[in-house]
């Protein structure tokens, strides 16, 4: 099997014998001012704790449970928000991508284009996200089997894309649930590319409130050891200040308070990986 070969971001490197990477952020961006103290926040504390850090948070939001869910600022705020956030806190950013169009006018302000776990077989969508040079993180769907993002993996290739992460975020089990298969992260760190573990989205019960996705919160902690301990070389995390009033995924983020305890015993469970793959 192909060695995971580490990929760039800003300028830290992210994959095989590396410290963990940290991708954390409210789900989508809502006050200007709220979401850059809480980048300049998270980053402070992954600077404290020597991790690289990309801010995430959308602009749009396209998988919704309810016609009448938030759905972000759109296109035109929300990049300028992201450019600003890279500016003031000097972080790389990632935001999702839902259609070949958006790709390069995102690449034109972030550092990582995400593909949502639903559009991870969509060539087009793919194909466009590699040509911009980005990196380009992508999630593995809730329906797809570790093994097959060799396909995913190999449409950015041909396109031009060279930084490519692969990201579990739980497997769908019957309508309103999810499980983590933590074999999934070998499997896809066995595919040549570093892996991302999501730890929030993986908590998610999908539409088990009715209009909205509800989520079991205190599982976060438990699921983000286990998949930093099983080998993943990130983990992304959706972090606001107040999760109970946030606009979108409020039953799925951590709170800010909770962020650095979590991430130093993550830190150190990176560290006993990378001491048992040497």
């Amino acid at each position: 099997m192909p060695v995971a070969a580490p990929v760039t971001i800003a300028d830290v490197l992210v994959g095989r014998g590396q410290p963990l990477f940290v991708i954390a952020g409210p789900c989508v961006l809502e006050d200007p001012a709220e979401m850059l103290a809480t980048a300049a926040h998270l980053a402070a504390v992954c600077r404290r704790l020597g991790l690289g850090y990309c801010f995430k948070s959308s602009y749009r939001k396209d998988n919704r449970t309810s016609g009448t869910s938030d759905r972000g600022p759109g296109a035109d705020a929300g990049l300028a928000l992201l450019a600003r956030i890279r500016r003031e806190t000097g972080v790389p950013v990632l935001t999702d991508v839902h259609a070949p169009a958006e790709c390069a006018p995102a690449a034109a302000v972030v550092d990582v284009l995400q593909i949502p776990a639903f559009l991870c077989r969509q060539s087009s969508l793919l194909e466009a996200a590699g040509r911009t040079g980005r990196a380009v993180n992508i999630k593995k769907g809730q329906f797809v089997a570790a093994e097959d993002m060799a396909h995913a993996v190999a449409k950015v290739a041909a396109a031009g894309g060279e930084r490519i992460l692969l990201c579990e975020r739980g497997s769908f089990f019957g309508y309103r649930d999810l499980v983590v298969d933590f074999r999934s992260i070998k499997r896809m760190r066995d595919l040549g590319r570093p892996v991302v573990f999501d730890a929030t989205h993986s908590v998610q019960t999908p539409g088990s409130t009715g209009a909205a996705t509800g989520g079991v919160p205190e599982m976060i902690p438990l699921l983000a050891r286990c998949g930093v301990t099983a080998g993943a070389d990130a983990v992304f995390l959706e972090v606001h200040p107040e999760p109970v009033r946030a606009r979108c995924d409020a039953a799925s983020q951590l709170p800010l308070e909770h962020f650095e305890p979590l991430v130093r015993q993550l830190a150190r469970l990176r560290e006993l990986h990378n001491q048992e793959e040497t």
